[in-house]
């Protein structure tokens, strides 16, 4: 009995010194220019588009994709290490699929939102530590209404953007 009960933890202890010889670390892989960043604070983005909510929406999608990824967190301007300044720079929309009796009409949209973004040293502005333009894009069904159909794909996208500026952040590409 006493064997049996050695066993798993012997296992235990061997997977533990052969991974951490493989070059396996807990914690983030920041880029080394954002090693000393903790703490980020994201004021309103600015919106460079005709979409009426698409800042406020893009905002909102920024700070859930940098809380769900957990390597900064978010905090007010005077206790932040850094700053991201963004812009919704453009939402584009294509054709993916036509009607079958007229390829002139479409049935089927993708949308692509782009935001523009500029990470700044929250103590010196002039600073830019990291700076780059992310897209993310959604698809939807062309309806009777076509506003709205629009109007409930963009989040999508912009969710989606929002997560490739914060890949670019904690990852480094």
């Amino acid at each position: 009995m006493n064997a049996i009960v050695r066993m798993p933890a012997l296992c235990a202890m061997l997977a533990v010194v052969v991974v951490s010889c493989a070059g396996y670390h807990l914690g983030g892989t920041k880029p080394k220019a954002l090693e000393g960043v903790r703490h980020i604070n994201v004021p309103m983005l600015s919106n460079a588009t005709t979409h009426p909510r698409a800042d406020a929406i893009a905002t909102s999608a920024v700070a859930d994709a940098i809380t769900a990824d957990g390597t900064y967190r978010l905090s007010g301007p005077d206790q932040a290490d850094a700053i991201l300044e963004g812009t919704v720079r453009r939402i584009d929309y294509s054709m993916i699929r036509a009607t079958r009796l007229d390829t002139l009409r479409p049935e089927e949209l993708a949308n692509t939102a782009v935001i523009d973004w500029t990470l700044r040293d929250a103590r010196n502005p002039t600073k830019v530590l990291a700076s780059g333009s992310s897209s993310g894009n959604s698809q939807l069904f062309v309806t009777a209404n076509l506003q709205t159909a629009r109007n409930n794909a963009l989040p999508e996208a912009l969710a989606r953007a929002a997560e490739a500026v914060t890949t670019s952040l904690s990852n480094g590409f």
